[in-house]
């Protein structure tokens, strides 16, 4: 079984992973020294698909979290099958943002020089890796993810506290020609940093009670990731310029390290970059073979999808690794960050918006919900337009074709197999929540 404990290890370490090693470059590029606030409307929009995500999962627990979601909310039809399908791919391409996190900072901690394709090869041998903890099982990942985070909050702890005796609080004066709309920008990047949250829920099928210990759960991790990252972040802005800090691109903590503690502070918080980003991919490895699970149990992909990596099933689990490699052989980190983040504020908004069908089932309040969808639409509204207009096409393009995809592969396969949607008995059966409860 997976405890309170467990399921908040696996919600930070889905959350607190690539975003933010390897992103700050990217997002300090739109947002300036305001980059704490980008991290904070992040979380606050989390907060209220949380919320959502808290309220469902109580209510219809299941180990394929989100995918039973869409179908109790928009029942036995296209578009639950689409954004299944969809929410699948969308959890690949952040894999493949954790993987690549993880080999930029492996290249920059070897001592010698090594080519640009090295990166690659290392991010796949990641995801090798992390194939063979996930064969193991539910409760090893639980536990692993538990020592992973702890080790991992212990150096973030430990840099927070050498770093603000090296800190400048002066450099909030200088922000250049960075506006707030550059702030929503990279917020909307770094929606991708709080997307772990989701993982969470494909654990309720393992809970003792889910209705206690999910919200629980869910709301422990994003508090604590929220925390880190407004720190960190603050940190960060207040010890090295702009310029030095977008130089550093893909390991500005490594450098901020290097700043507070010299070459051991480098390689310390390398190291922590290397816990985060492996904790990442494995973390969303096991959620998205559980919702390969799910999703073929309901007859939304082959059958030799329906048993769970728990189970002995490999199919899901072979499957989510062989895409993510594909992701971070022909994608750039900045690509991936920005798909990754368009991907899941599209779930996360429409999981809301379904919600709203539902929400006298649940007990949940309708106005939190129609905040979560508006805030999510108004993300992913910034971050599409900053996309199009300043990213190559192919990044946009991309997710546009993986989201058209998810719906024609969804048609095809149902119009070919016959199959129906199907509620995992699970699920059904979980008691009904008081009227009142909010």
């Amino acid at each position: 079984m997976i405890s309170v404990a467990s399921a908040t290890a696996i919600g930070v370490g889905g959350m607190m992973g690539a975003g933010l090693y390897t992103l700050l470059g990217l997002a300090s590029s739109t947002a300036g020294v305001w980059l704490p606030v980008a991290f904070l409307i992040g979380g606050v929009v989390s907060v209220f698909s949380v919320y959502s995500y808290a309220k469902l999962g109580a209510r219809y627990p299941s180990r394929g979290g989100a995918a039973q979601f869409l179908i109790r909310c928009f029942g036995d039809g296209l578009i639950a099958g689409g954004l299944n399908i969809f929410q699948f791919l969308g959890w690949i391409i952040a894999m493949a943002l954790y993987a690549a996190g993880f080999a930029g900072y492996a290249r920059a901690l070897l001592p010698w020089e090594i080519p640009d394709w090295s990166e690659k090869a290392i991010g796949i041998a990641l995801i090798v890796a992390v194939v063979f903890v996930n064969l193991v099982g539910s409760k090893f990942v639980g536990r692993s993810e538990f020592f992973v985070v702890a080790v991992e909050v212990a150096i973030l702890a430990a840099f927070v506290g050498f770093g603000l005796t090296k800190t400048d609080v002066g450099r909030f004066a200088h922000n250049g020609d960075h506006t707030f709309i550059g702030v929503l920008f990279a917020a909307g990047l770094l929606y991708v940093t709080y997307e772990g949250f989701g993982v969470v829920t494909n654990s309720a099928g393992e809970m003792r009670d889910p209705a206690a210990e999910l919200p629980r759960a869910m709301f422990c991790a994003l508090g604590i990731v929220i925390a880190v990252y407004l720190l960190v972040s603050s940190v960060v802005v207040m010890t090295m310029t702009l310029p030095a800090i977008e130089a550093a691109s893909g390991h500005v903590l490594s450098e901020v390290g290097r700043e507070v503690l010299g070459r051991a502070g480098f390689i310390v918080i390398g190291l922590a970059a290397l816990l985060a980003t492996a904790s990442g991919v494995n973390a969303t490895m096991f959620g998205d073979a559980n919702l390969a699970f799910l999703v073929a149990k309901t007859g939304e992909l082959p059958r030799g999808f329906a048993r769970g990596v728990w189970h002995g099933g490999t199919g899901g689990l072979f499957g989510a690794a062989a895409l993510t490699a594909g992701f971070v052989l022909f994608f750039p980190l900045a690509a991936v960050g920005q798909m990754a983040s368009l991907a899941f504020l599209i779930v996360y908004g429409t999981v809301s918006l379904g919600h709203l069908r539902v929400w006298r089932e649940t007990g949940a309040k309708p106005w939190l919900l129609v905040t979560a969808v508006t805030l999510n639409l108004a993300l992913f509204a910034l971050l599409l337009g900053y996309s199009v207009y300043t990213g190559p096409p192919s990044t946009w393009i991309t997710l546009v074709v993986v989201l058209a995809g998810s719906f024609v592969v969804e048609y095809a396969y149902r119009r070919r197999s016959g199959r129906r949607l199907r509620l995992d008995p699970a699920a059904a059966s979980a008691p009904r929540p008081e009227p009142h409860a909010g």
